[in-house]
């Protein structure tokens, strides 16, 4: 039978407070738990924090105090969820071993949403920015064995590839080629609008995470990887947020957001092996589906409209962590020359020579990049970058480690400034 949130039982709203103790929850074992649990938990914990973030933005932008007191009530409910999901990242998990699984939750999350979005041009801007995450996964895996010695596949896994994406050093643009045409949420697909929400906030989370954690590493190369990535994962947030209709009203965006949480919790509990892990999503949902009932109650009220007319009659199909490494090889085959040119994706080729693009890139990179550095400097050490091609060799020529390395030694002997 389809499944319809509005249609479920949920937890009375003064059900869902808890005490300390239950909200403590207990770490994962890093060594044994699945990766895509890992993932599971990182990505909630980003549409949580949106939740927050949206609905503080909405109080602030309303004198009405009754529609105060509801948001600030299941704020704090969202805010008790963020921290019973954050809570499960155990504390001997290090800063670049998280680092890896957020890029891991960035590679598969758009890789499948990718693969599922009908609307053409949101399925580029994906397509897009999937192979700058998959970079990102690549220079962290390389700084991690470089600084750690640990092996990157103990996070990952034998689900999600480690090799060159789009380049680092070349993903960075002008504001203006970030800024992307919006959707048309009258028209959209239900599956387009909760794919939207979801990047956003997924995006959001791996900024924020990056802005607060990237001075906390020693090396200053470890630092200036963290600060150019975070960078671009600024420029990421920009490229998807503005993929969203301006034109909705607070209270149809506070619908979505109830919604698109039904909709994730209910996807991630389908196939989630750990059952602490399971029963914190299945939890999540009844709340939230309480919470969906209530922002329905609220449009009612306020804008006289039918929320039901706003949402599919089921959900759309669940949504999966899983690997997507044929997909990403043949989007890297076609894409990864691409750049932004305002709204559209062109080739950096055929870009006029006085585009913005390359007087932003020649200001940025002026001094080296570090997402560069950082593979020169694991080639001196020990000769080799870090990969894990599980597919066989890079599907470009030139980036094949064959051809990339001699490239690399080529470049280190050159004199530096």
């Amino acid at each position: 039978m389809a499944f319809n949130p509005l249609r479920e039982k949920g937890i009375p709203i003064d059900k869902q407070f808890k005490n300390w103790v239950d909200l403590n929850s207990k770490p994962y074992d890093k060594e044994t738990v699945h990766p895509y649990t890992r993932t599971r938990g990182i990505l909630m914990n980003g549409i949580e924090v949106e939740a927050m973030i949206f609905k503080r933005q909405f109080a602030r932008n309303t004198s009405d105090m009754d529609l105060r007191r509801h948001l600030a009530l299941t704020r704090r409910v969202e805010q008790e969820q963020q921290k019973a999901i954050n809570w499960m990242i155990p504390g001997d998990e290090s800063n670049l071993e998280v680092t890896l699984g957020y890029e891991q939750v960035a590679v598969d999350l758009t890789a499948f949403l990718a693969r599922n979005e009908h609307d053409p041009y949101v399925k580029q801007a994906l397509d897009f920015a999937l192979l700058e995450d998959f970079d990102h996964l690549y220079r962290y895996a390389n700084l991690m064995k470089l600084t750690e010695g640990k092996e990157p596949s103990s996070v990952t896994k034998q689900y999600t590839e480690i090799t060159v994406g789009r380049p680092t050093a070349l993903e960075h643009r002008h504001p203006f080629d970030d800024v992307r045409d919006f959707t048309d949420f009258t028209t959209a697909d239900p599956a387009t609008k909760m794919h939207i929400l979801t990047i956003v906030a997924a995006e959001q989370q791996t900024m924020n995470y990056y802005m607060n954690i990237g001075d906390r590493a020693i090396d200053m190369l470890s630092r200036g990887l963290y600060l150019e990535i975070a960078q671009i994962e600024e420029q990421h947030v920009s490229h998807y947020e503005s993929l969203l209709d301006p034109n909705a009203s607070w209270f149809e965006n506070l619908l979505l957001h109830e919604y698109n949480e039904c909709y994730l919790y209910y996807s991630l509990m389908q196939d989630e092996p750990n059952a602490q892990a399971r029963a914190l999503w299945e939890e999540s949902l009844a709340m939230e589906i309480e919470h969906l009932k209530m922002a329905s109650e609220l449009m009612k009220q306020y804008e006289k409209q039918d929320p039901e007319a706003l949402l599919p009659q089921s959900m759309p199909e669940v949504f999966k962590f899983q690997s997507n490494v044929d997909y990403i090889r043949d989007v890297l085959a076609s894409q990864i020359t691409l750049t932004g040119d305002q709204a559209e994706f062109v080739p950096a080729e055929n870009l006029p020579k006085d585009h913005r693009y390359f007087s932003f890139q020649s200001t940025v990179n002026a001094k080296g990049s570090p997402s560069e550095t950082v593979i020169d400097s694991l080639v001196r050490k020990t000769g080799n970058d870090y990969r894990q091609e599980l597919a066989g060799p890079h599907p470009i020529k030139m980036f094949q480690q064959a051809e990339a390395i001699p490239a690399v030694q080529r470049r280190l002997q050159q004199p530096r400034a």
